[in-house]
């Protein structure tokens, strides 16, 4: 079951095609498809699918809303002097058409005859085409013949002559179908061009700028981190992503379009016409270089992004080590103002050795002189100095014990 299924056509007959890009500030395809009816007198249809057939007549209108555009279809069976005369042209509301300018995509009167005529396109091609070379070949197992220059003509549409020789019940409505959804979906392909030509300036600005930081970076001897570097490098990437987010959906847009072109010329099963280049080969020419260009910008930001990202990881490396660096500098730093505490404390231990015996003995003096002269007659100093060595050495060892117990508890886990 077709999600947009194909118009039953019936040679001979015309058609007119229009593509409109949708606008976020502009009419939506239900809107435009209302003013379209109100335009020619007839109520607007409630739409509640993405697409809508009308009978407006002696016309058919089929309208389609896609993700990015609106098309309008119109059919006007019956035999035709001239394949491109302005019949379906004054079918369309000329306040409408007016009101479309800047949003029409693509444009394109298709005439569809019948008949075993091997010489149409002689004979119709002063009179159909301006452009050459035209394209052309036979289609769908030799059951149609197809031909168009792909060129706008002065009424701002492109044209394309069938010509059944031998085509099945519905294959004339898929055929049209395929050659419309080529002319507009190589049309939405070329979107990415313009903004692919200005991403040029914009990428080789990004280059030049990483070179220059990257320089910056293999220009330091000492492997210091230049001041403001990373946040270079940071605004660097951040404008590149930028860039990137703006114009990805329509480069990958963009290779979808030009998929579903390849696709839609792959099912018409082309076969060569003498002296004459197909389809497949013209859209090739025409869209070959521009696609390429597209894939090359989209890669190139790519590329550029990746590059940022290595050098801001590198120069991250570098911070860090640097960091590291400084950090085992500073434990270094902070080992010699321990070892140098240490030798202080030593040093002032033993000192506070030597004056608290000091004072002790002065104590120890003044009780032994009472103890002495009361007690048992000896001299002062005799008693005194037989005191000495017994309060240095409790003295030592109760501060060595007290400094095992500080050093015990240091130790010790919370």
């Amino acid at each position: 079951m077709h999600a947009r299924p194909f118009m039953t056509v019936e040679a001979p007959a015309r058609l007119l095609h229009i593509a409109l890009l949708d606008t976020p500030d502009g009419p939506s395809g239900a809107d435009l498809l209302a003013s379209f009816c109100r335009c020619l007198g007839v109520t607007p249809p409630q739409v509640d699918q993405a697409h809508h057939t009308l009978d407006l007549g002696d016309l058919r209108l089929k309208w389609e809303q896609h993700t990015e555009f609106t098309s309008f279809t119109l059919l006007l069976p019956g035999v035709f002097d001239h394949p491109f005369d302005n019949a379906l042209l004054q079918a369309v509301p000329m306040s409408w058409w007016k009101g479309l300018q800047g949003r029409v995509l693509a444009a394109a009167q298709v005439a569809i005859g019948k008949g075993d005529r091997p010489d149409i396109l002689s004979d119709a091609d002063s009179r159909c085409f301006s452009g050459i070379p035209v394209a052309g070949s036979r289609v769908l197992g030799g059951g149609a013949r197809i031909w168009s220059d792909f060129r706008i003509g002065p009424d701002g549409f492109s044209r394309f002559l069938l010509w059944d020789t031998a085509l099945r019940e519905q294959q004339a409505g898929r055929l049209i179908q395929r050659i419309l959804e080529i002319e507009t979906y190589s049309m939405m392909a070329l979107l990415a061009l313009p903004m692919a030509r200005r991403s040029v300036a914009e990428v080789t600005a990004a280059e030049a700028r990483t070179a220059e930081l990257t320089n910056r970076m293999l220009g330091n001897p000492h492997g210091e981190v230049e001041h403001g570097l990373l946040e270079d490098l940071t605004e660097l990437a951040a404008n590149v992503e930028g860039m990137i987010a703006g114009s990805s959906y329509r480069f990958n847009a963009t290779l979808a379009y030009h998929a579903l072109v390849e696709s839609r010329i792959a099912e018409l099963r082309e076969e060569r016409i003498e002296g004459t280049p197909t389809f497949g080969e013209f859209m090739e020419r025409r869209l070959a270089p521009a696609m390429q260009f597209c894939r090359s910008m989209a890669r190139q930001q790519t590329d550029l992004s990746q590059r940022i990202m290595r050098a801001t990881e590198l120069l991250r490396t570098r911070v860090d080590v640097a960091l590291e660096r400084q950090n085992r500098d500073l434990l270094h730093s902070m080992d010699r103002r321990a070892t140098m505490q240490l030798r202080l404390q030593e040093t002032v231990e033993g000192l506070s050795v030597i004056a608290i015996s000091y004072y002790l003995a002065s104590l120890l003096g003044h009780l032994a002189e009472w103890a002495s002269s009361a007690l048992f007659g000896h001299e002062l100093h005799h008693v005194t100095g037989a005191l000495v060595l017994p309060i240095l050495a409790t003295v030592w060892l109760g501060a060595r014990r007290m400094r095992k117990l500080l050093h015990g508890a240091g130790a010790t886990p919370s």
